[in-house]
């Protein structure tokens, strides 16, 4: 992989990014040894304590282990990586990626009822509160991107109300991968986030303390949106398939 020379300032967030990239994109493969830090350091023009730094944060992020004696080795990204790499992995080359689109959209479809199950049995009354607050801002706005920001928050508020740390994280991570895709998904979503009666049945339920309702409320509102973005992602990857079938095929003659 290439490696370009970098300014000190922020010099261990760039390191950091181009060995992700490097990752990401499948030039540093899994199991393969990174260059030495001195070597990284002569590469990239920085100190030896800058590339120190960014790989420990590249260690944290699971991508690479490090060990006296043999260096630092890259990881199986699938085995050791973590949500927060869902935005990066999402986005490839300033395109879509249909195949993790769909794991996103199937996580959606999945934590979304229990979250709302959680937040049924443990909503507070101020929790009650700041959910009908952005339900009413969300019925109120009729513009589509902001229809649709305005029901990420409502999720954030039922994920609150549901006091789990653990779907909070996982929130935040599927809301950073999903989020930039917000404007081409638009129109997909605008069922689901204009239907303000799915949303108030939600509410009602959670309010109501009934988690087996909540959880039915919760799928009956995000089914028919997830079946639509569902088959978007399907026929982007048969569309993605067919094109590599073609140029292998190209490149055969």
């Amino acid at each position: 992989m290439p490696f370009e020379p970098v300014t000190q300032q922020s010099a261990p967030e760039i390191v950091f990014d181009q060995i992700v990239e490097g990752v990401l994109s499948g030039d540093l493969a899994a199991g393969e040894a990174l260059p030495s830090e001195r070597e990284l350091a002569r590469m990239l023009g920085v100190s030896r304590p800058t590339v120190r730094e960014a790989l420990k944060r590249v260690a944290a992020a699971g991508l690479v282990t490090i060990r006296q004696g043999d260096g630092a080795r890259i990881q199986d990204i699938a085995r050791t990586g973590g949500l927060d790499l869902l935005p990066r992995l999402l986005l490839r080359g300033g395109a879509l990626v249909p195949g993790v689109a769909r794991s996103i959209i199937e996580a959606r479809a999945a934590v979304g009822p229990e979250v709302a199950r959680l937040a049924a049995r443990r909503a507070t009354d101020n929790d009650l509160v700041a959910i009908r607050a952005v339900l009413d801002h969300l019925a109120a706005e009729s513009d589509p991107i902001g229809q649709q920001v305005a029901a990420l928050e409502f999720w954030s508020a039922v994920v609150d109300a549901g006091d789990s740390i653990a779907f909070r994280l996982m929130y935040n991570s599927l809301r950073a991968a999903y989020e930039p895709a917000v404007p081409a998904l638009a129109g997909v979503l605008e069922p689901e986030v204009g239907n303000i009666e799915g949303y108030r049945a939600l509410v009602d339920t959670i309010a109501a303390h009934e988690p087996e309702r909540a959880e039915v409320a919760a799928r009956a509102l995000l089914e028919p949106a997830t079946a639509t973005l569902l088959a978007v992602c399907e026929a982007l990857e048969n569309a993605e398939t067919d094109q590599k079938t073609d140029t292998k095929q190209g490149e055969g003659h």
